[in-house]
């Protein structure tokens, strides 16, 4: 484990270094091409494009290298989880991460400078406050009472989640949002992302919910 905690950082080290050197000489040989805005669509291949096309290739593979490590990090949770009949470890103060959806906010702002939507996107982030609820059943015992309200809380976040996507697939979908196609993408991304975050909010807040309320005694009623 340390010895592929430390070549992963090595590995990390390695594509900085790499990108830095790649972009100071493109910087001071190359007129700063793959830095500053290009027209891609007229992009004709030169040698001197050599050194940030290859940065750009190692970073793009230690991204993925990245990805496939968490992959295989969450299935091994996964399989410990099974294993010892016991909730994933979550950090409350993952929830913090939450803040990162206001980010989407800067939407409207690159919008308006060169029409980029993309950090509408960072809307999904708000899903992130549902680890404050998720961290407090941190490796609670999953006996069938748990099971069944982990799934009926997957089951309700789900129906919700999808049934805004559907909504505003429905409403969207029929045409231009106040005569603009670009204010129709913005709203169904922004629409999509927000439902996503209500979907991993609502899941980590039910669960909790139902597995702290205790059933109501029949004889009480």
């Amino acid at each position: 484990m340390k010895n592929s905690k430390k070549c992963t950082a090595v590995l990390g080290i390695i594509c900085a270094l790499l990108a830095a050197a790649a972009s100071y000489y493109t910087i001071v040989f190359n007129d700063s091409r793959f830095i500053v805005p290009m027209e891609l669509s007229g992009y004709v291949f030169r040698v001197q494009d050599l050194p940030m096309v290859v940065s750009g290739i190692f970073l793009g593979l230690y991204v993925l290298y990245l990805f496939l490590l968490l992959v295989r990090a969450i299935a091994a949770k996964k399989r410990q989880e099974e294993s010892t009949r016991s909730a994933r470890a979550v950090n409350p103060k993952l929830g913090f991460l939450g803040i990162i959806g206001f980010a989407g906010f800067f939407g409207f702002w690159t919008y308006s400078l060169d029409k980029t939507i993309f950090p509408f996107m960072f809307f999904m982030f708000f899903g992130f406050f549902g680890f404050f609820y998720e961290g407090k059943m941190s490796q609670a015992f999953m006996d069938e009472r748990y099971q069944e309200n982990k799934l009926k809380a997957h089951m309700v976040a789900d129906k919700i989640a999808l049934g805004i996507i559907f909504l505003a697939l429905l409403v969207l979908g029929q045409g231009k949002l106040m005569g603009n196609l670009e204010y129709t993408l913005i709203a169904l991304t922004i629409a999509i992302s927000l439902a996503v975050a209500l979907g991993m909010f609502l899941y980590g807040y039910l669960l909790y919910h139902y597995d702290h309320d205790e059933p109501l005694d029949e004889s009480g009623e």
